[in-house]
């Protein structure tokens, strides 16, 4: 589904170079859980950033069932990012001012193509949460658990292929952590492919494979007995 190739990433001022990622080689298949570890200032962020097209590779190529993306237009970029894709941020990034149902119909907002009705895609995303009690409410009139689960919700509406998760549980107690974890690994064995950037070793080890990423580089990758 996913191949790196030689991807690496460099920051320019007038006066510094920083190497953000050095040469990473990776390859993800579909409906693989992958938890990235390492340090802060390691390239976590800025490896999923790379692998959700936010950020561009300043070299190699980073293929996407096939597509080198790397070559891609900004506008098919979007267009990759609106199909293929769902993000999940530590800071939930829900709009204050839109009840949660309409945070979650935004997941859909530049979705072209979209099959059957929008009202029944959100109500199911809503229900595979259990958030759906709290659809007219607004993000500060929930916990911090139930908006991370209102934040999961808006990135599976569209059922994208994709799932890129920014330490999900960062913000959140135990208990809640725990709940969002499972969500996340009920959500792989329906098939979606997850990719988890987490500071938590006993949430990595819940995923299928562990990425560990040290300056830049790719130190490790070990599958795991689950």
């Amino acid at each position: 589904m996913i191949e790196l190739q030689n991807v690496s990433r460099l920051y320019r001022s007038d006066e510094i170079e920083t190497t953000a990622l050095h040469n990473i080689n990776l390859t993800i298949r579909q409906g693989e859980f992958v938890a990235i570890m390492g340090p802060s200032g390691c390239g976590k962020s800025t490896l999923l950033n790379t692998l959700g097209t936010i950020d561009r590779p300043t070299s190699g190529a980073y293929l996407f069932n096939g597509v080198d993306l790397a070559k891609l237009s900004e506008a098919k970029l979007a267009q990759h990012r609106a199909r293929h894709l769902g993000f999940i941020f530590q800071s939930f990034n829900l709009v204050d001012d839109l009840t949660i149902y309409e945070n979650i119909e935004l997941g859909l907002l530049y979705r072209q193509g979209q099959k059957g009705s929008r009202r029944q895609a959100i109500e199911t995303a809503m229900d595979r949460v259990g958030i759906a009690h709290r659809a007219r409410h607004f993000p500060h009139q929930l916990s911090g658990g139930q908006q991370q689960r209102a934040a999961i919700a808006r990135a599976i509406v569209g059922n994208p292929d994709l799932i890129l998760a920014d330490e999900p549980t960062g913000n959140l107690d135990t208990e809640n952590g725990a709940q969002v974890m499972d969500i996340l690994k009920g959500l792989n064995a329906s098939g979606a492919t997850i990719i988890m950037v987490t500071h938590s070793p006993s949430h990595a080890d819940q995923a299928s494979r562990r990425v560990d990423i040290l300056d830049g580089q790719l130190v490790a990758s070990v599958a795991q007995m689950l």
